[in-house]
């Protein structure tokens, strides 16, 4: 079998040599879009998620951050509001790396400044080092705490005076800025509070203010006589919410859950009275009662002299001195006078004095005391299912079971009627609108489906475009690039085929044309050619005869 001749114009160096202009710039029009395709694709997949660094972030440590990231070859991207973002992968890297090195510094100053003292400041100069010193630093512990973004504090302190009239206690105001969607509670503030008044001497918790960055006062000395302050509002609440989940607790397994409303009002008495009596007993009996001290004067008053006794010298002796005992009987005075002289007068007197039955007591009531308890309590009708009814009837409680309910729920209020408490049970039938079921989100509307169709989606994108270019664009060009030259004539045995060269050295044109019209283009372009093949095929027909 012959091998077949392969045509010049069908060698790859000449092929795109052989294509029209139009084809030339339909083949680089689609090896370009294919590229840009591929290319799109690639730094698509190959992009990295960029995270927050920091924000709010000053100009001076924004700075300094951007110049210390660019040393460490970390990619990053800006924002506003003083953010600084950098990809996923690197942020906690970062972070690290920026702290070693004291980065983001903040505009606040703590004690650092007393670093930087130079010699022959003056002693105003450095109390007010010392007073930015150390509202930098506190200012840093306040905002260490998790909701608060930015915090500044402020610090008035008086001048110290040798004068106790003229002394001034210091005061403080703490500015916080919290965090979008963010929010201090009661003992957060009151810790912010007792940090600023620990820190400063002789600061009152008293004298310490605090707000926030829309002006709410959340922390201030109040001295308010007719209205409730914050704690004593959570008292009372708390107390109104414990006994209607008491309530609520007990009747819910009666009557079924949901089938129960309850409100409760108590009015809490928070003054704080102090009482002080003092109370005396009547005497008790002489037998069992205390002496606490008892005394007796007897005096004697003598009367005109009368002889008496024996005369001699033992009547002209001066007399004994007088004895006066506190208890028991008075002894004579004069041993030789008898006992009642005619003439002299005697007085006594005794004086007992007794323990007295003395009561003190000091009362202080304790503050936050319920003074009544107001209740009110609607419970559902019975929910029952009617003979032959789709949906079930409402039938009302009775009597006894009204009355079960309100005994019920008077134990679990702790009803008092000596201090007034107020308790009402009304029975009736709820108003709850017949709800339709509320019905499962299809899956092409939950958000985790739409994130994964959008990421399927891009990969569609690109493959789409890139077979569009590929089929539409490359693949004819490559087709028209590869189509064949029309076959030569058969040659005699023994000869060569004849090559079919394009007219004027050119490239043979692109469109197919039929057998027919290829021969007699061969015959007009080179007649020679032809003629050698009718005589060869003559001679073989010869041969054959």
């Amino acid at each position: 079998m012959d091998n077949a001749v392969v045509p010049s114009s069908m060698q790859p160096a000449n092929a795109f040599a052989r294509l029209s202009p139009r084809g030339r710039a339909l083949l680089a029009l689609g090896a370009a879009a294919l590229a840009a395709i591929v290319a799109a694709a690639w730094l698509w997949s190959a992009n990295p998620t960029y995270r927050v660094l920091f924000t709010n972030l000053s100009d001076r440590d924004g700075g300094a951050i951007v110049a210390q990231l660019a040393q460490m070859n970390v990619p990053y991207r800006t924002a506003d509001g003083g953010t600084i973002l950098v990809p996923e992968s690197r942020v906690h890297e970062a972070r690290l790396k920026l702290a070693s090195q004291g980065l983001p510094k903040g505009s606040v100053v703590g004690f650092e400044i007393m670093e930087t003292q130079k010699f022959g400041v003056t002693q105003f100069q450095e109390q007010v080092n010392y007073q930015r010193a150390l509202e930098g630093e506190l200012a840093r512990s306040v905002q260490s705490l998790a909701p608060v973004a930015n915090a500044r504090v402020h610090l008035a302190l008086p001048k110290q005076s040798g004068f106790l009239r003229d002394k001034q206690p210091p005061t403080a105001s703490v500015l916080v800025q919290l965090h979008p969607g963010r929010a201090l509670d009661r003992a957060q503030v009151a810790g912010i509070v007792h940090l600023v008044s620990s820190s400063v001497p002789e600061l009152s918790p008293k004298n310490v203010s605090v707000i926030d960055q829309h002006g709410n006062l959340l922390a201030a000395e109040r001295a308010n006589a007719a209205g409730l302050d914050a704690a004593q509002l959570d008292y009372v609440a708390r107390i109104e919410a414990d006994t209607i989940k008491r309530i609520e607790d007990i009747l819910e397994p009666i009557v079924g859950r949901d089938n129960v409303r309850a409100q409760v009002t108590a009015d809490v008495d928070f003054s704080q009275v102090e009482n002080v009596a003092e109370t005396y007993g009547p005497n008790q009996s002489a037998e069992r009662a205390a002496i606490r001290s008892q005394s007796t004067n007897e005096s004697s008053t003598p009367g005109p002299g009368v002889p008496q006794g024996v005369p001699g010298a033992l009547s002209n002796q001066p007399p004994v001195p007088p004895t006066a005992p506190i208890n028991g009987s008075a002894t004579p005075l004069n041993a030789n006078q008898p006992a009642a002289a005619a003439g002299n007068s005697t007085r006594r007197e005794a004086v007992t004095n007794f323990e007295v039955d003395k009561t003190v007591r000091h009362v202080r009531q304790a503050s936050g005391q319920i003074r009544r308890l107001t209740a009110a309590v609607v419970v559902n009708h019975r929910m029952a299912p009617a003979a032959g009814a789709a949906k079930a009837a409402a039938t009302p409680l009775s009597k006894e079971e009204l009355d079960s309910i309100t005994a019920l729920v008077r134990e679990a209020m702790g009803f008092n009627a000596q201090r007034g408490d107020s308790l009402n049970v009304v029975n009736a039938q709820f108003n709850t609108p017949d709800l339709a079921p509320a019905e499962p989100l299809p899956l092409w509307k939950q958000p985790d489906a739409i994130a994964l169709a959008k990421e399927a989606g891009k990969a569609v994108l690109f493959l789409l475009l890139a077979l569009i270019v590929v089929f539409g664009v490359v693949r004819p060009a490559l087709r028209h690039l590869t189509a064949r030259a029309p076959a030569p004539a058969a040659a005699p045995e023994g000869q060569p085929a004849p090559a079919l060269p394009a007219p004027g050295g050119e490239a043979a044109p692109a469109q197919a044309t039929s057998p027919l019209e290829e021969v007699r283009q061969l015959a007009k372009n080179d007649p020679a050619a032809v003629a050698n093949v009718v005589k060869a095929w003559v001679g073989a027909d010869a041969k054959s005869s």
